[in-house]
This record gives structure tokens, sequence and C-alpha cells, in this order.
């Protein structure tokens, strides 16, 4: 699943937009910070009462960061969470000085989540022995809003291991927005260095197929609808794939994008479409010689009528090939999107999405 975020400083119109986006595409949770200046205590104690209006008109509950400090300003402790109850707080994302025990309290309330990128394997036994509603437990990784302090894959995936073993059921993670970026540095919140300017699906996919994430949360306020809605197709097992066609018949590329499957007995250079040679009733003149050009990674192919009974296969090209007077070249992958392709497995579904 994949989630969004809102901060108490901004607008109350810009934040009921993110609820009624969250609830467009069924994302249940919102992320948030407790985070409250000193010098204005009664802002944000009547913000909280604006944000459980709107967490109950749209049906999405939320996650805030917390410190002891915050929770005390607003009158908050284990004993009393009806103000968080009235705000729509579902749960809490522990920042540091909360004691093991403090966190179980609360676990037995509302859902906890710890600090995934620097949680220890004795905090999870002291949980054990503090007993703990591990239903309500989870843990997400940090987000870095400075560039290059972000962490590497290979350490979110060898951390997410250690806390499967240790029981964490749900692990989280954040990637950048594709709009308005969080101040003050206005350069993305990803979990990963290596997502800070990556196109959001592509963070996405990585993070849930590779690196053993089950949530995904948008840290920055600002994400198009476009890009959820390819998010969400995703999360729904269809991999959308934008492609600048190379061709003007606008007959043929009507026809390929639709969902197509790669083949189980997928191939090592090429996706090949299951459905393009069993479902489609190709006219003949679609399948002439045309355009019959070198095959870079990410070309979007058909196999004309010199290839015989093969004729009328879409592939989609893994890697550089050389032009083939038997094969069309209709079009090419965004190379924004060029790493998809790695999650276009035997047996997966995907969809060609015409860009400009």
């Amino acid at each position: 699943m994949f989630y969004l975020s809102f901060y108490l400083s901004e607008q109350t119109d810009q934040i009921e937009k993110r609820f009624a986006q969250a609830n467009l595409f069924g994302c249940r949770e919102l992320f948030t910070s407790l985070h409250i200046p000193e010098d204005d205590l009664t802002f944000y104690r009547k913000r909280l009462q604006e944000i459980g209006q709107l967490a109950r008109k749209y049906g999405v509950g939320i996650i805030a960061d917390v410190t002891p400090a915050s929770l005390s300003k607003i009158g908050v402790n284990g004993d009393n969470l009806d103000l968080l109850f009235d705000g729509g707080i579902i749960g809490l994302r522990l920042d540091d000085g909360f004691s093991m025990k403090e966190a179980a309290t609360f676990s037995h309330r509302m859902k906890v989540v710890f600090n995934a990128s620097t949680m220890t394997e004795e905090e999870c036994d002291e949980l054990v022995f503090c007993d703990v509603n591990w239903n309500h437990i989870e843990a997400w990784h940090n987000f870095y809003p400075r560039p290059e302090t972000g962490l590497s894959k290979e350490t979110v995936i060898q951390k997410n291991q250690v806390l499967r073993r240790k029981g964490i059921r749900t692990i989280a993670a954040f990637i950048p927005g594709n709009k308005e970026k969080r101040g003050p540095l206005h350069q993305g919140l990803p979990t990963l260095e290596a997502h800070r300017y990556m196109d959001p699906l592509c963070a996405y996919a990585e993070l849930v197929r590779d690196c053993g994430v089950d949530k995904v949360f948008v840290g920055d306020s600002g994400m198009t609808d476009d890009v959820l809605a390819r998010m969400k197709e995703f999360r729904d097992g269809v991999i959308p794939l934008r492609y600048r066609p190379l061709v003007q018949q606008h007959e043929l590329l009507s026809m390929v994008e639709t969902v197509q499957t790669n083949r189980r007995d997928a191939a090592r250079d090429v996706i090949r479409s299951l459905e393009s040679r069993l479902s489609f009733s190709w006219p003949e003149h679609l399948l002439a010689p045309a355009c019959t050009i070198e095959r870079q990674k990410g070309s979007v192919t058909i196999d004309n009528i010199k290839y015989g009974r093969y004729a009328g296969e879409l592939q989609i090209t893994l890697t550089d090939l050389p032009a083939d007077e038997k094969v069309n070249v209709i079009g090419r992958i965004f190379e924004d999107d060029l790493p998809l392709l790695a999650y276009v497995k035997g047996g997966q579904q995907f969809r060609l999405v015409r860009g400009a």
C-alpha cells in the first residue's frame, strides 16, 4: 500500500485536499508531525480539532510523529489519549525519549510505530518483556531532507531482515513527492538516497518489490493525481509503462494500449506479450514492414509479416538489440520508466500508456 503526508503548518484547504486525495486513491492513513512550536499552542490545538473532523469526513486515520515534549504540550499521556483520538490520530510514531514500557502501554490503545532505521534487536527483545501488543507494532524508516544523507538499498534490506526475525510484521519507508517539496530544503523526503530525484512510481516499486517494505509513504506534501493513479495500478497488479510512439498508426497504437501479460517462460532479452499473438486480430496492413530501426533498450516492437508465424508479437526490449527487417519499432519506453521493466517478470501484467 501507499500513503500520503500532510503537515500542521499548511493551510486548512491544502490539508483537506490531501485527505480528499487519500480517500480517492484508497490511502487509509496519513502521516503528520506533532512537533509543535512552544509559542503557538492554541493554534495547534485548534488545528488538531480541524484534522479530526477531516479524518472522520474522509474515513482516513492519522499516524503522528511525536516526542515526549510534544505530547506533554498538548496535555496527552499514556492514561489520557482522548485528545489524540478526537484529532483522528490512530497511531504514534515515537521519536527519541520514549521508554519501551511507555511504548508497550500505548500499544494496547493504538498503533505504535518505531524508527526502523535505528531500532535494535535488544529493543525488540525488551518489548517482549514489556507485554507489548504486537498486532499494533510497526517500524518505519526515516526520511532524509538533506541530499546525500539518505540510506542505501542494501542497508534497508539488511535492517528489514533483522526486524522481521525479531517479530516486526509491518515495515514502511518514504519516497519524495513530485510537486511541492517540503521546506526548508525542498529537496524531497526519501528514505533511500537513490530515490531523491527518481520517478515516484519507480521508487515505490523498488521498495515493495526489492526491499521488503509493506507500506510506502509520500513524505512531501505534493503528489499529482496522475502519479498516484499509476501507483494504484501497480499496487493492483498491473505495471503501467509510459512510452512515446514512433509511428502514426493510431489503429495499431490503440490496440496495444491494453493490459497485456509477459509470457510465463520469460525471455532474457525481451518482454513478450502473451495476448499479442493469441488474442489480437491484426489487420494485415498494420503488420507491413516499417520503422525497422535499431532496438535500443525499452523499444516497443511488433514482429511484421516477414517473421511468418511470429507476425503480430509485441515485445519490449530489455537490452540494446540490432535492427531487424522483420521487426517494426513502434515506440520507446520513457527513460524514467526503464527501471520498471525489471519488475515485468514472467506472468506479470503491464499496460502501455501513451505519452507526449
